[in-house]
């Protein structure tokens, strides 16, 4: 005699467990995330640096400066980016009145998430520090040029692989480096608006955004970044506003092999550079990649000098930067 309670019990059981081992199954299925990180290539990034300084000296209300911001826009267009600028009035601490613009290149613009990378492009108008002409032009390859370089390599690399999962915006800041000269300050009173007399574009991108109530999970600020042997500090700061965005980035450059330049010490001393006014007044968390040189300190010992030409620039150097931002932006969810 067959119990027919007890065959439903049976079958209800072999169901429950048929669906447990399906469910089971189904998750253990669940194909992983394959991040597939673009190659950086450090040649096509030294040539955008060389390309800048071919223009000359990148000073605000010169012919370089126009020169090079076409040919920013165009690259950036080049590139499939969603390009926007900021052309804006400044007055510097000398009281020279200066046209500055502001380049803001975005890719996957559908994308909620963004991450900020950016530099600042223009070129300071006299060498301060330098030991005989402190007057005279210079380069600017790696104080300018270097973090440009960078991100025009990234643009290109963007166009032509799979997109990442976040958005990405790439900023060129102007009229970073009109501040005063060394031991001289500024008898004016600073403009309405402006905090500081550097970083004139930034403090103006925080204050006017390229979008209405842009914002990005976090940003990465590139400056001086392609001298030979270059190291990488954690600079306060970075710390103080970004620490989990400083240990991802160093991590991430730990991962890849490059703690020869991202080296895990924290550094004293306060400097002022565009990530502090994106922080302060734009509300976005970002950290500054920012040379430093033992026993000289922040920026080395070519900053705002002639020495700053391409003879001090390493392709090695802006590799390592570059691979360490892509995989910082692909790694992002």
């Amino acid at each position: 005699m067959i119990d027919k309670k007890s065959i439903l019990i049976g079958a209800s059981i072999l169901f429950a467990l048929s669906s447990c081992t399906s469910k089971k199954k189904s998750v253990e299925e669940k194909p992983a995330r394959i991040i597939q990180v673009p190659q950086f290539n450090a040649d096509s990034a030294y040539f955008f640096v060389e390309q800048q300084v071919k223009f000359g000296p990148r000073v605000p209300n010169t012919k370089p400066h126009q020169q090079a911001a076409d040919y920013f826009i165009n690259q950036f267009k080049k590139f499939g980016a969603t390009v926007i600028t900021q052309d804006f009035d400044a007055t510097t601490w000398d009281n020279q009145k200066v046209q500055l613009k502001n380049i803001i290149a975005s890719y996957n613009p559908q994308a909620q998430k963004r991450i900020l990378l950016a530099a600042h492009w223009d070129t300071r108008p006299y060498a301060d520090k330098d030991g005989e002409k402190k007057d005279a032009p210079f380069d600017g390859a790696n104080d300018g040029a270097s973090g440009v370089g960078v991100l025009l390599e990234v643009a290109r690399v963007l166009s032509k692989s799979n997109s990442p999962t976040v958005g990405v915006d790439l900023i060129l800041f102007d009229g970073e480096d009109w501040g005063e000269k060394i031991n001289e300050e500024s008898k004016l009173k600073l403009p309405d608006g402006y905090e500081d007399w550097w970083c004139l574009g930034s403090q103006y991108w925080a204050k006017h955004k390229h979008k209405k109530n842009y914002t990005a999970y976090f940003g990465i600020l590139l400056d001086m970044v392609g001298a030979k042997h270059a190291q990488f500090f954690r600079e306060w700061t970075s710390l103080e506003f970004a620490p989990t965005v400083v240990e991802k980035v160093w991590n991430t450059a730990s991962r890849l092999g490059y703690t020869d330049y991202f080296v895990k010490a924290n550094v004293a001393g306060i400097i002022t550079d565009d990530h502090v006014f994106v922080n302060k007044i734009g509300k976005i968390p970002m950290i500054d990649i920012v040379h430093y040189q033992t026993g000289v300190g922040f920026f080395g010992d070519y900053h705002h000098s002639r020495k700053d030409n391409l003879s001090i620039i390493s392709k090695e150097t802006l590799g390592a930067v570059g691979t360490t931002l892509l995989n910082v932006v692909y790694f992002e969810e």
